[in-house]
């Protein structure tokens, strides 16, 4: 679904994207139809904006993950503005996109997208990782103890490192030499074990208990 107050532009994303083979269930141009749309339409995906008339960007993407937290919203916005980044991520948004990307640049985020990875122009993910790794170093208040937290196993924890450290689910898959889908199998569960809704705060877990930084095996294979 696209979400755009700007007609021509809604309208050009939304044919590059049915161009490319994709379903475009929906699109809105304000932030209440937006809402309402995606309701009905229930997309996998969620191409939004942020500068919209009557309800902002951010409060869309609030309220439709928090209704539906197996929806991914791509972000796809003239601003590039740290505060906008930041509080497009915390909204619950799993990517972000400038809008002077490439028709492929954004086909393609809206694949990845799709399948749970988490995509962000050149430089934004630095920011966001950045942002989330000074909130590590913040007490976080009620803070559930680590002897309560739910047990991973080894390779949840593994797959979760890779996560953390920005991999893609096919340069993970790669990696540990197992299939794309038994990727995608160890993060639903894992976020499932640790109620989380998506890989963005899945990856602020991980950092927040350092389980993203690299392992003696890692240091040995990239030696």
């Amino acid at each position: 679904m696209v979400v755009d107050d700007h007609p021509m532009w809604r309208d050009a994303v939304a044919r590059d994207l049915a161009e490319a083979g994709l379903d475009v269930v929906a699109t809105a141009g304000d932030g209440e139809q937006a809402v309402r749309r995606a309701q009905a339409a229930a997309p996998d995906v969620l191409v939004l904006d942020l500068n919209l008339p009557l309800k902002p960007g951010v409060q869309v993407c609030k309220e439709l993950v928090a209704a539906n937290p197996a929806l991914r919203v791509l972000v796809l916005s003239a601003s590039g503005e740290h505060a906008d980044v930041l509080e497009a991520v915390k909204s619950g948004a799993t990517g972000y996109l400038l809008k002077s990307a490439s028709t492929e640049e954004l086909v393609d985020a809206v694949r990845r997208t799709a399948v749970g990875d988490a995509v962000f122009t050149p430089g934004l993910a630095g920011l966001v990782l950045g942002e989330y790794r000074r909130l590590a170093t913040e007490p976080a208040a009620g803070t559930p103890e680590d002897s309560k937290a739910p047990r991973l196993t080894d390779r949840e924890t593994e797959v979760l490192r890779l996560v953390a450290k920005g991999l893609s689910y096919k340069q993970i898959a790669e990696r540990l030499v197992i299939s794309h889908r038994t990727v995608q199998n160890h993060v639903q569960n894992t976020l499932g074990k640790l109620q989380l809704h998506n890989r963005v705060e899945l990856v602020r877990y991980a950092i927040e208990r350092g389980i993203d930084k690299a392992d003696k095996a890692d240091k040995a294979d990239d030696a």
